[in-house]
């Protein structure tokens, strides 16, 4: 009967609701001003108003209809399931074993502008070269091409270059790797000191040389140590155009696995640095070295201003192919780009490699002949055989003619009248001698060809741009435009094999462990940049600057190029040797203690409930660090918190820009723990064991995991006591299955544990979202079924392992060369399963030999509930060449389509191509990848980038770790012997295409009309969601689901203090909600002319998201709205005035005009934009 009444109050709740509604809308359509347009015929000017009144009431209609459904949902689940406490407390079990929460009063929506859509579905800008289809034209047969082994002939008329003649650019250069079989340091103090001493000598004898520099991490060094007079003389020789800095990024950054945070940071850092010392600023970019080339890298560089760039380790047949089409320089365009916006022209080199023999043009044995370097007596000789001479009067004229005949060969594969000829190799020119060989006699070559006018060429020493100013003149365009006739091409290039099938695809995955601390990394740079941007610029509005710790941004300096260093394309790649692998994970340790340092003194002040009390004191930190590491290859330890009866308080730090309802776990001394909110509320917790093993548990320390909503980018404070009253807190439901080998299981109190043993029956855990079926035989993950769908979805995990070739070339660090297909992994004794059920989570734990699987699911609303949380702890120290793999078995029919995405960035679609080998097939996965069909979508989206697949249709595979015992002869020396006990993390998210044959509800089908309204008014019919070629984007809940996985929260405690705890409050800095399509991806305090503090100006770099609106919406837990692209940058930040808003190249370079006071910013769908802000 009571229960009929709350039935009947909450019905009548609803309707009262959903009146008052409809009314606020009817008048705020009414009484809009915009409405108030003259009488009569409806004229053109019109109808805009009328879309946004249609919006508007769409808008309206759907926050509402999400509101009702909120409140509606929540009093048929106490219904449905008989849902009546015993004790009156919530939560609680309820008869068909699901959980019951206290009601989240928070009714939230997600409101997407049609507009925000129509991206997806979009018009494309018409490209020549799409790399999808060149990979489908392609045979790959690698037939012998004679001089030029992986090419062809070239052949040409004498007479070609009489109207015309040949312009030749010898490009001297030295590749400098910041760490590869050396440290950094030990390179710089063996080899790049002396290039750099060298060079400030050498290239003020004759201005007519020239020199490409690259690397700042080097030359920041170096300039450091470097007199007045040193110094003086190379800002001349850049100022003069002698020598060019490309590219200017700290490293040259690795472009498969590295995330465009730490892209966009490292160069960032170089170009600062620039701008502050030298005033320069780089127009090309000079990628020579990294392992397959990402479209991702293109879009930076222009968003940066760079006019053009070059790249060279590209697969061996595509480079033919380009060359035999004379389309080795085209204009790289972004696959999502609906015009020429994103164009930039590129430039790639033909042949094998970057060293002299590769580089003059198709035959190495002749080019070798001039690497003067490689004079008779020196300790590198030519492997074919014959040796340079040196150039005298005598020889000069045959020299000449040989070379010339080369680099006219060369020319033949481009479409320009103008040669790039580099002339360099790694840690090149560091003996003066060097300098005077390569240099006198190339100007002696030079000298007689530019004297003797038959010879219809022009040759000279010049930089990069130097070439790309000749290619833009000859053609008769503005720098950086297309020349007529040149390419499109859109795509990346992925994957790089250098010959016969030597797929570069086993870096993907090499290292794993230091491939997830680099992102564990990037995400503490990043809270910590935002958090101390904030508690400057608050300190700054409450006259505080003096008292707070603004040194801290040295801290900040340390971590950005310390995290810059390791993107570097022999460091995230895990391609160094092991000695510098250490230094890399030293250095990346001393950051990550660092940037901690910083995040505990900005939340510090900005708890403070009463800022005048706040006192900082160096010794004596005023919050413990969420975690510890007790060296830079060991796995975190969370910090325990001792609790007795006074309150101690934790700060909760949420890195992500929406509001987060989540489900947190703190490790706690008491199972009497009682967790409260900042104003007094209880929270209900769930208790649960801290295992030390499969089997036991241990006694002293508890898992605690309450539901928190977190501010968007803020601090919230909680309160956790050792209470004897603690009836929220509830015991996690344990249960062992083993298999019929006598273990002795016992639970401590108060945590008691059920052991049974295992049969093959598969066996269930459930969530309000979600429920999961295992294997009752494997312990592992079988189907997965959603609350709003009737129909269970198989997804199998099942794990396999690779060996490699028994022959002579093997995997290594950079190759997968697999014996064959993946074998099923076996151990002999079944595993021990471990199935923990509670209120607020439940997971199945999964013990094999090599790994340990915990699979989790959140029972909460929104993003956090709506996928499944898997960590894969891999443990392959005692394997021989073996690689682990993941692989999940789907029904979806996605064929032979999968989707990896660049650099947490864009995604690529990928096609399995059979004619092409396993190994080819595998692509850098650095944070998601999916397959589809028309009814599902499955994305794994990950913490740590891997190398992924689909080998079949319906299947996603992961390389989990690779141990081998060998070199693969690309340099390093070494196998992979060094592996690590590994946490890979991931997050499994099933969604349902919302075209899937389903009965519309009545908002469904009032949206639906709205839409055919719009469409009809603008004569567009909207475009069903389907597979559109070259691009493909995740939905909103794939990009929040990415988000919450790669920003985790950090648990905060704060030290006890013997004269007690000043009051705290809750820090929510942004006073409106970002766009939910909107990346806050730094918030970054710019530099002082002094290295040590910060300017009074901070960067925002935002990134709007493209999103395919084609899958069903979930309630993301917050209220979610989109708003065509704008932001109101002034109303942004609470307590705080905007004072300027500068939009700035990406790199922040170059300003254009403060926006004036609306200070109202739009980006496009996809589009990275900087901005230079003073709050105060």
């Amino acid at each position: 009967m009571k229960l009929k009444k709350q039935v009947t109050v909450c019905g009548g709740a609803i309707f009262c609701v959903a009146v008052f509604s409809l009314y606020l809308m009817l008048d705020r359509v009414q009484h809009d001003p915009a409405r108030r347009q003259s009488g009569g015929n409806f004229p053109r000017s019109q109808i805009s108003v009328l879309q946004n009144r249609i919006e508007q009431l769409e808008q309206l209609l759907e926050e509402n209809h999400q509101i009702i459904s909120h409140i509606k949902d929540s009093v048929l689940e106490l219904t449905d399931t008989g849902a009546v406490s015993p004790s009156g407390h919530l939560p609680f079990r309820s008869a068909n074993g699901s959980w019951v929460l206290p009601f989240d009063g928070r009714p939230t929506f997600l409101s997407v502008k049609p507009q925000d859509c129509q991206f997806a579905l979009g018009h494309r800008g018409q490209t020549d070269l799409q790399m999808l289809d060149v990979y489908s034209l392609l045979s790959f047969d690698n037939i012998d091409g004679g001089v030029w082994k992986q090419g062809f002939e070239i052949t040409y008329e004498p007479t070609e270059w009489d109207s015309e003649p040949l312009q030749v650019f010898v490009v001297p250069h030295s590749h400098n790797d910041p760490g590869w079989v050396k440290t950094f340091d030990k390179y710089y103090n063996d080899q790049t000191q002396h290039i750099l001493n060298n060079m400030v000598v050498k290239l003020v004898e004759d201005p007519r040389r020239k020199f490409i520099w690259s690397e700042m991490s080097f030359f920041v060094k170096w300039w450091e140590s470097a007199d007045a007079s040193k110094r003086d003389t190379m800002r001349k020789l850049i100022l003069g155009g002698q020598l060019e800095i490309v590219t200017g990024g700290w490293v040259m950054t690795d472009e498969a696995s590295a995330h465009y945070f730490a892209m966009i940071d490292q160069l960032i850092e170089g170009h600062q640095w620039l701008e502050k010392n030298l005033g320069v600023t780089p127009r090309s970019g000079w990628a020579v070295d990294p392992f397959g080339h990402s479209a991702t890298m293109p879009y930076i560089l222009k968003r940066a201003n760079l006019t053009s760039m070059l790249i060279q380790r590209v697969h061996y047949s595509i480079k033919k192919h380009f060359a035999s089409t004379r389309s080795l320089e085209f204009m790289w365009r972004q696959a999502w780009d609906p015009d020429s916006g994103t164009d930039v022209f590129c430039h790639m080199m033909p042949f094998y490699s970057y060293d002299v023999p590769h580089t003059c043009g198709p035959d190495p044995k002749i080019c070798c002949q001039f690497d003067f370097k490689r004079l008779p007596g020196s300790r590198v000789n030519c492997p074919w055989k014959v040796p340079p001479r040196a150039i005298t009067d005598a020889n000069v004229a045959e020299r000449a003619n040989v070379l010339l005949d080369q680099y006219r060969k060369k020319s033949k594969l481009f479409r320009s009248k103008v040669v790039l000829i580099p002339l360099g190799d790694d840690f090149r020119y560091d003996k003066a001698l060097e300098w005077d060989q390569q240099y006198v006699n190339y100007q002696k070559l030079f000298d007689y060809m530019n004297t003797h006018p038959e010879m219809h060429v022009q040759a000279q020493f010049g930089t990069l741009s130097d070439y790309f100013s000749a290619v833009y003149k000859a053609n008769g365009v503005a720098q950086g435009a297309r020349p007529p006739g040149y390419p499109v091409l859109s795509g990346d290039f992925f994957a790089y094999a250098d010959r016969e099938d030597h797929y570069w695809s086993g870096y993907y995955t090499s290292r794993p462990f230091y491939k997830n601390l680099d992102r564990v990394l990037e995400s503490h740079l990043r809270g910590a940049e935002i958090l101390y941007s904030l508690a400057v610029a608050h300190a700054r509005h409450a006259g505080m600057e003096g008292r707070y710790p603004t040194s801290d941004y040295s801290l900040l300096t340390d971590a950005r190029r310390n995290i810059g260093l390791f993107q570097h394309h022999d460091a995230i790649t895990g391609t160094a040797k092991e000695i510098v692998v250490i230094d890399y994970g030293t250095r990346l340790l001393r950051s990550l203690i660092g940037l901690k340092r910083v995040i505990i003194n900005a939340a510090h002040f900005l708890i403070m409930k009463n800022r005048d009390v706040y006192r900082f004191y160096q010794t004596e930190p005023f919050l413990e660090t969420d975690d510890r590491r007790a060296t830079h290859d060991s796995l975190p330890q969370r910090t325990l918190i001792e609790l007795d009866s006074s309150p101690r308080y934790l700060v909760l730090f949420n890195p992500v820009e929406q509001e987060r309802l989540c489900v947190v776990t703190v490790l706690v001394n008491s199972a009497r723990v009682r967790v409260l909110t900042e104003d007094g509320q209880t929270l209900p917790v769930q208790l649960s064991a801290q295992w030390s093993s499969a089997v036991q548990m241990s006694g002293e320390v508890y898992q605690a995991s309450f539901m928190a909503r977190l501010p968007a980018l803020g601090l919230a404070v909680f309160h956790l006591y050792d209470s004897v009253d603690s009836p929220m807190t509830l015991r996690s439901d344990t249960l062992l299955r083993l298999s019929g080998r006598s273990q002795s299981v016992r639970g401590l109190d108060p945590l008691p544990v059920r052991s049974q043993v295992a049969d093959p029956q598969p066996f269930y855990i459930q969530s309000q979202s979600l429920t999961l079926g295992f294997s009752g035989t494997t312990g592992l993950l079988e189907s997965i079924r959603r609350k709003d769908d009737p129909q269970e979805v198989r997804v199998q995990i099942q794990f396999f392992t690779y060996g490699t070739r028994p022959s002579k070339d093997k995997s290594g660090a950079y190759l997968f060369l697999p014996d064959g297909n993946a074998k099923p992994y076996t151990q002999r004794d079944p595993p021990i399963v471990r199935v923990v059920e509670g209120p607020l989570f439940a997971e199945v734990v999964t013990y094999y030999q090599h790994f340990q699987q915990t699979v989790r699911i959140h029972n909460v609303p929104g993003v956090d509930g709506q996928s499944l949380d898997i960590t894969t702890l891999v443990d392959i120290r005692d394997q021989t060449n073996k690689e682990l793999s993941m692989r999940l078995l789907t029904d979806i029919q996605s064929e032979d389509i999968f989707y990896t995405d660049l650099n947490g960035f864009q995604i690529q679609p990928r096609r399995y191509l059979q004619k092409l080998p396993l190994q080819a097939n595998f692509y850098p996965m650095p944070t998601m990848v999916y397959i589809q069909d028309s009814q599902y979508r499955l994305t794994l989206h990950t913490a740590q980038a891997l190398g992924a697949s689909s080998l079949a249709s319906g299947q996603l595979e992961v390389i989990l770790d690779r141990r081998l015992m060998q070199d693969d002869n690309r340099g390093l020396g070494q196998g992979l012997k060094d592996n690590k006990r590994t946490a890979n993390r991931f997050r499994l998210l099933l969604e349902r295409r919302s075209s899937s044959s389903r009965p519309l509800g009545s908002y469904a089908k009032v949206s639906q009309m709205l839409n055919k309204i719009i469409a009809h008014v603008f004569g567009d019919s909207k475009k069903e969601a389907v597979d559109s070629g070259p691009v493909s984007f995740p939905s909103l809940l794939s990009h929040m689901t990415s988000t919450i996985l790669n920003h985790e929260v950090l648990a905060l405690p704060v030290i006890p203090k013997k004269r007690g705890v000043p009051p705290l409050r809750t820090f929510s800095p942004l006073a409106t909600a970002l766009p939910c399509d909107f990346h806050l991806l730094n918030l970054r305090s710019m530099q002082n002319q002094d290295a040590h503090s910060p300017s009074p100006y901070t960067a925002l770099l935002l990134h709007r998201l493209g999103l395919d609106c084609g899958l069903d919406a979930q309630n993301p837990g917050f209220n979610c709205t989109t708003t065509q692209g704008k932001l109101a940058v002034s109303t942004l930040f609470r307590g705080m005035d905007l004072h300027l808003l500068q939009p700035m190249s990406l790199s922040l370079m170059y300003s254009s005009s403060p926006i004036s006071n609306s200070s109202i910013i739009s980006l496009e769908p996809m589009e990275l934009s900087a901005f230079k802000l003073k709050l105060h």
